[in-house]
């Protein structure tokens, strides 16, 4: 919804100025000129991209203009919340008390009871890997963390596809404007024997190539790109936090102290103060009492 709100801003700023400097709106309609620059941006895009990188920029577009908080506090706590329950049981019965919920979580009594987690299949498989490979006692705390910096830079890296996909092509629209443009001009200077005013006319025409271009790069196809980029740094803090809990729990903190380093690398608009993480770790401990 957002990206709908920054569009119309953009439009209402731009055509709104021209339009009370007296502007002729007909002369900027040239559809022709929108035809050489879209056309020759999507034939660019195509001929630069695969096929999989094509596939992941259109299915990131649809998202973008969903304003849905996907990793907000509630998600956090449910992570912490959870993180310290499966810590706190490896701690007490040993870790291999969890292989049975590490191996099957959507029957676990442990993940059920933290739907968001469950809900999200690539985090949920980040944390029962690593899970299952602390539990196999078979690898240490740096090889695991070294295992996990490997996967999270792989992560980044494809998540970002459709960013320097949409930035390539917000950094040739400005260029395609001007081909148009120039295509413009030469058709102008073709037409030498007509009147000054038509010729006037048509010089004008022609500018607007350069004018679309640029427009369409800055105000609308490179913020897609930066919006991305702030997704996925967004979405990586998910599995920071998770690598940064087990780290520590490996490297001997206890289960509440752990967590505490998980709820430090979060951002301060979705991270739980200590207070709200503390009470509801207590929470979480008094109703895990009653039921043992």
């Amino acid at each position: 919804m957002l990206v709908i709100v920054g569009y119309l801003v953009v439009l209402g700023s731009v055509f709104g100025g021209y339009a009370m400097m007296g502007g002729n709106f007909g002369v900027l309609f040239q559809p022709l000129e929108l035809l050489i620059i879209g056309g020759a941006a999507v034939g660019a895009f195509v001929v630069g991209n695969d096929a999989k990188t094509i596939r992941a920029t259109v299915k990131e577009l649809p998202k973008l203009l969903r304003s849905t908080k996907k990793h907000d506090k509630a998600l956090y706590m449910e992570l912490l919340a959870l993180l310290y329950v499966l810590l706190a049981k490896g701690r007490k019965d040993g870790m291999m008390a969890l292989e049975s919920d590490v191996d099957d979580p959507q029957n676990s009594a442990i993940f059920t009871s933290y739907p968001m987690i469950l809900e999200d299949p690539r985090v949920l498989e980040f944390l029962t890997d690593y899970l299952r490979l602390i539990v196999s006692g078979n690898t240490d705390a740096f090889e695991i963390g070294e295992l996990m910096e490997h996967e999270l830079e792989t992560y980044k890296h494809e998540a970002e596809v459709p960013a320097h996909s949409l930035a390539r092509i917000g950094d040739a629209l400005p260029a395609l404007g001007i081909v148009a443009a120039v295509l413009g001009v030469v058709h102008a200077l073709a037409s030498a024997d007509l009147p000054p005013s038509e010729m006037g006319q048509l010089i004008a025409h022609a500018m607007v190539g350069t004018f679309l271009g640029i427009l369409l790069a800055y105000g609308f196809v490179s913020p897609l790109a930066t919006l991305v980029e702030h997704k996925v740094a967004e979405s990586l803090t998910v599995y920071q936090c998770i690598k940064v809990t087990l780290m520590a729990s490996l490297n001997g903190y206890a289960p509440q102290l752990a967590v505490e380093f998980g709820r430090k690398i979060l951002y301060s608009n979705t991270r739980p103060s200590f207070t709200e993480l503390d009470a509801h770790v207590r929470d979480v401990k008094s109703h895990r009492s009653k039921q043992a």
